[in-house]
């Protein structure tokens, strides 16, 4: 266990050997630690010096020999810290790095209860306005686990995340109340009854999804496919249709004040 973890801070098999011997035998010589860590001779003088380097470990000069010891256990608390400052450093510029060589575009698929789930998070995960477009109430599905449900929406309103959507008409005559009581920040919009469908699309930041098989509101089909598109390009055309197929869309004449 020691050697496994020792070796996790970045000490060698061999320094982790020695360091632990050190730590139990106090102070001691060269020989004597080849033999108690079990580490050849000729390999202790590197190790030992590197462990001095490190800050593990000091060298006592005498008449009789020299004799080397271990720095208390803490210190390795001290190298942690120090690994977290220069990887603190670094850190904003490799962030930068990563989001420069993340994919531009891509594609993904997701399915069912833990698809819809999936998409929560990315919404979170981007933190900017979603759009829906032929929108059915199904992320009100009650099969849907509710406190993953009520986490993404107090998540999305912390991070005042927008909900502007386009209902399917049958929403209005099968869910009547539903717009209401929905716990974020929504604006919304019926689409004509002739144009209702089983599908819908989503647009949020730089992502579009497409969901198929909805077919009833108020419900996810375990069978309904998420394909996700990731292009900034395409996510910006569709919410230059969204806002088209708004302004040809009804508004709600029961909406609240």
């Amino acid at each position: 266990m020691y050697q496994e973890t020792l070796q996790s801070l970045g000490l060698s098999p061999n320094e982790a050997k020695i360091y632990e011997t050190l730590v139990g035998a106090g102070e001691s010589t060269i020989g004597d630690i080849a033999v108690a860590a079990k580490v050849h001779r000729r390999n202790v003088y590197d190790s030992i010096q590197r462990l001095i380097e490190k800050g593990l470990c000091f060298e006592i000069f005498s008449n009789a020999g020299n004799l080397f010891s271990a720095v208390d256990p803490g210190k390795l608390s001290e190298l942690v810290a120090e690994k977290q400052e220069k990887l603190q450093l670094i850190l904003p510029e490799l962030q930068k790095k990563f989001r420069k060589g993340t994919a531009t575009e891509e594609a993904y698929i997701y399915r069912g209860l833990e698809g819809q789930k999936n998409v929560w998070r990315d919404i979170l995960r981007v933190g900017k306005d979603s759009y829906f477009i032929g929108a059915k109430g199904g992320w009100f599905d009650p099969r849907l686990d509710k406190t993953a449900r009520d986490v993404f929406f107090r998540e999305a309103n912390r991070k005042k995340i927008k909900f502007i959507q386009l209902f399917d008409y049958e929403v209005k005559e099968q869910m009547p109340d539903f717009p209401h009581y929905f716990p974020g920040d929504l604006k919304y919009r019926f689409l004509p009854k002739k144009y209702s469908t089983s599908s819908g699309v989503g647009i949020f930041g730089d992502y579009v999804i497409t969901y198929t098989g909805l077919g009833v509101i108020g419900r996810i089909n375990e069978n309904t496919v998420f394909f996700i598109l990731h292009s900034k390009d395409l996510a910006e055309s569709y919410r230059t249709w969204f806002w088209y197929m708004w302004e040809q869309s009804e508004e709600d004449k029961k909406k609240k004040a």
